[in-house]
């Protein structure tokens, strides 16, 4: 692999904002990639409590490969929670093209992921509360995708962590909306709630968030760990990346299921849908909406190869 350009995270973080990255996102939706077709994760436990995941994705005349790691052990040791690589190679050909940071492109294609779905459900023409739990890398890559797609009037950042939910709210504040930190009640007042969490057990009371308001969960892909409670999920219209994956990983949805309060037949639609038209831009103002996002590999293939594109390399 010797001569394979290298993309590290600074370098990323100044070639791709999280609205193109989701421009991208769309940009592959519309030219016909079907999620629902994208080859499913490996995931591996190693020893010491880590999760080695593989996701391969092939589009069009590119092909790439993710080789990520979970380790939760790490942030106690001062090291990044997520690490990893991302093999861009040529569709045709299957030569390599770059090696890019993994953990950089996972904190860059999740919330574009996430910014595309809020494009098509949050609410439009006014300036909108959002309560904010987690304040890790995703958190702040959430907040910028956040505001790249709606005025912020009021950011409350909710975390374990009081510190870093401080730092996280000042930093929004120079982002230009007012910001404090908060408790899972302030979700009531709330028009966008946004979950990037390590949690395994709900945030918050699902019953108290209100009927226009939009959720998104992204923290987590383990088909017994969630982020949002039975009662939101039973009283939304709910969307996803993909039926499949959604089924197979996001136990947002399947331990609802398993307790027997929703049906496979819960999903209102996903992001290809809401991107393709075929789903209302807004959704049913009657209740919450919900965008549960596991993460695909077709989403870093498109983003990685934006970032590649646009490095010139």
């Amino acid at each position: 692999m010797t001569g394979i350009p290298q993309l590290a995270a600074g370098p990323m973080a100044a070639l791709l904002t999280p609205a193109a990255a989701a421009d991208a996102l769309a940009a592959a939706l519309l030219g016909g990639l079907d999620p629902e077709s994208c080859p499913p994760r490996s995931a591996i436990d190693v020893p010491g409590g880590g999760e080695l995941l593989l996701m391969p994705a092939a589009s069009g005349s590119y092909a790439g490969v993710k080789i990520a790691g979970v380790a939760p052990g790490n942030p106690a040791r001062g090291l990044p929670r997520i690490t990893g690589s991302y093999l861009l190679l040529d569709g045709p050909t299957l030569r390599p093209l770059a090696l890019l940071d993994g953990a950089a492109l996972t904190t860059l294609r999740t919330p574009a992921v996430s910014a595309l779905a809020l494009r098509h459900l949050a609410p439009a023409g006014r300036p909108l509360r959002l309560v904010l739990f987690g304040s890790g890398p995703q958190a702040y890559g959430h907040l910028e995708a956040a505001l790249s797609v709606r005025e912020l009037a009021e950011v409350v950042v909710v975390a374990r962590d009081l510190g870093g939910a401080e730092r996280l709210a000042a930093y929004a504040r120079t982002l230009g909306p007012a910001a404090r930190t908060g408790t899972p009640k302030d979700v009531a007042d709330a028009d966008l709630v946004i979950c990037c969490t390590t949690a395994r057990e709900p945030l918050f009371d699902g019953h108290l968030v209100g009927p226009g308001a939009t959720v998104v969960a992204v923290g987590s892909h383990e088909p017994t760990a969630r982020e949002t409670d039975t009662a939101l999920v039973r009283r939304a219209a709910v969307y996803v990346e993909s039926r499949a994956a959604a089924l197979r990983e996001a136990g947002d949805l399947l331990v609802p299921e398993a307790e027997g309060a929703i049906g496979p037949g819960h999903i209102t639609g996903t992001l290809a849908d809401l991107v393709g038209g075929r789903m209302p831009a807004g959704g049913p103002r009657s209740c919450p909406q919900l965008f549960k996002s596991v993460g695909m590999a077709w989403e870093d293939l498109a983003v990685a190869v934006a970032l590649f594109e646009a490095a010139g390399v």
